[in-house]
């Protein structure tokens, strides 16, 4: 079960880095790997999201310059908040998750915003805002519609098949 975990977040990676920039019509891509850090956050708790938060963060981390550990700390705070809600989770109830998405992107943006951008004097709030958080938050979005469905329906059935 954990190596289906571990593809899917690798299998998200490359997509993200590898193949949602090379789409011309896709003015920002979706974040594959925040989807599945709040998705694994919400379906099984807090500690297991922080360990994905971890994961995810890591290979962003790994991959991407700056100060290692950046992004691994966005990401175990995001899978650890949404791993709150957990208790909350019905398999019907979509309104919940569509909603942490939007939060953990603001969350994740606000961060980048400020540790990358408003802390070198270098922000322009509007630019960012409409260039880059709600293109990617849109897109996120529309893409938890669909990942969502298939994110719980698997993890259902790997947890049928080792029970």
């Amino acid at each position: 079960m954990a190596m289906f975990y571990f593809a899917l977040l690798i299998l998200a990676f490359l997509l993200q880095t590898s193949v949602f920039p090379l789409l011309p019509f896709l003015s920002a891509s979706p974040n594959l790997l925040l989807i599945l850090c709040f998705s694994f956050g919400f379906y099984y708790g807090s500690l297991p999201g922080m360990f994905y938060g971890l994961c995810a963060g890591l290979l962003m981390d790994l991959f991407y310059s700056g100060p290692f550990g950046f992004y691994s700390l966005i990401f175990v705070l995001i899978g650890y908040g949404n791993g709150y809600f957990h208790h909350y989770y019905y398999e019907e109830y979509i309104t919940l998750p569509l909603f942490l998405c939007v939060v953990s992107g603001l969350v994740y943006h606000l961060y980048i915003y400020i540790f990358r951008f408003a802390v070198r004097g270098k922000g322009n709030i509007p630019y960012y805002a409409l260039h880059i958080v709600l293109p990617s938050i849109v897109f996120s979005f529309l893409l938890t519609v669909v990942l969502y469905r298939f994110f719980f329906s698997a993890s259902k059935k790997l947890e049928e098949k080792v029970l």
